[in-house]
């Protein structure tokens, strides 16, 4: 049976325009389907016909895959407005796109193509694909510093995973991540008060820069396409992968490790507190209401004791303490 994929993806992949510009042509109603108008969704597969602007689409160009060894100063985009982007840099006569990015001040291997597929295989950090670097930063590292690396440094709100260090040279190293969070390795450094003053990515799974110099850039042969397609094969498509880098491990440990990352000092004591009886509980605390002969309530004894204090909030409960809110 021919697999079936969504209408925008499958324009997408043959190279007439992204998904982005795909969904504007279906909604404005320049796409048709085997002579009807599609909806939004629309799962599509070879044997359909498709229809833009009143042409038929063209089939689906030869798989390109293509290593480059990227300079410091080109811009891993599609944009074309920015003048240093990726594309114009490297000047294919058909449309690609990189797989993953190195920042600006970067440089070495990076991926393009135009199977969009296997960018989120490679890229997903649950599929534990390999990319090494070579780094340096501005003052001399020892072993403390290559464990601390290694074992995971919490950023952008999680721990990074597992990886491998290994110190090269008084102020360098080399580190081999399975994930790819933005500006990983600066901010991993930063944390631990170093700065990165030259990264390179000098692999990625079974592909390194060999007979590749900065700015040249080259065909992947049938034996290097066939490993990555191999290693590539049991790889998931989806987010859940991505996922699985950082949250299932904060899933897996004691809730007390997890808070340790991003929360504010004075919340874990708020909650070390939690069975402790503060004055203000006690001053809180609800009083019977007067009564009168009948037994009613006198609701104008409790009028005039409740009338309300200039600039004061009413106290916040938090897990079993009471706080006040001051104004600030």
């Amino acid at each position: 049976m021919t697999e079936q994929k969504r209408l925008n993806k499958y324009i997408s992949e043959t190279g007439f325009c992204s998904r982005r510009e795909a969904d504007d042509l279906i909604a404005s109603g320049r796409v048709k389907v085997n002579g009807i108008l599609p909806e939004m969704g629309t799962k599509v597969s070879d044997a359909d016909t498709i229809i833009i602007d009143g042409k038929p689409l063209k089939a689906k160009p030869k798989a390109v895959f293509i290593a480059y060894n990227k300079p410091v100063g080109v811009t891993c985009t599609t944009e074309r407005k920015i003048r240093s982007n990726i594309v114009s840099a490297i000047n294919y006569p058909e449309r690609i796109f990189p797989i993953g990015r190195l920042d600006r001040p970067s440089e070495g291997l990076i991926f393009l193509t135009n199977q969009g597929d296997m960018v989120n295989k490679i890229l997903r950090a649950g599929n534990n694909h390999e990319k090494e670097y070579e780094v340096v930063v501005d003052r001399p590292i020892d072993e403390r510093f290559v464990k601390r690396m290694s074992s995971g440094v919490p950023i952008l709100g999680t721990v990074t995973k597992p990886c491998k260090v290994r110190k090269t040279g008084a102020k360098s190293f080399t580190i081999v991540l399975t994930q790819g969070l933005n500006r990983q390795i600066r901010r991993m450094c930063e944390y631990l008060g170093f700065e990165v003053t030259h990264l390179k990515r000098i692999r990625i799974m079974n592909i390194d820069l060999t007979g590749l110099s900065s700015g040249k850039w080259r065909h992947l042969n049938e034996n290097e396409m066939r490993a990555i397609n191999h290693a590539t094969e049991s790889s998931s498509k989806t987010q859940e992968a991505s996922a699985g880098a950082g949250a299932r491990k904060q899933q897996d440990k004691p809730r007390s490790e997890v808070s340790e990352v991003g929360r504010p000092k004075q919340d874990r004591r708020v909650h070390n507190s939690k069975d402790r009886t503060t004055e203000l509980d006690k001053q809180n605390s609800v009083k019977p209401k007067p009564k009168t002969r009948n037994g009613e309530q006198n609701h104008s004894h409790n009028k005039r004791k409740s009338s309300p204090k200039q600039n004061v909030k009413p106290a916040k409960r938090v897990k079993g303490t009471l706080s006040l809110n001051k104004g600030k």
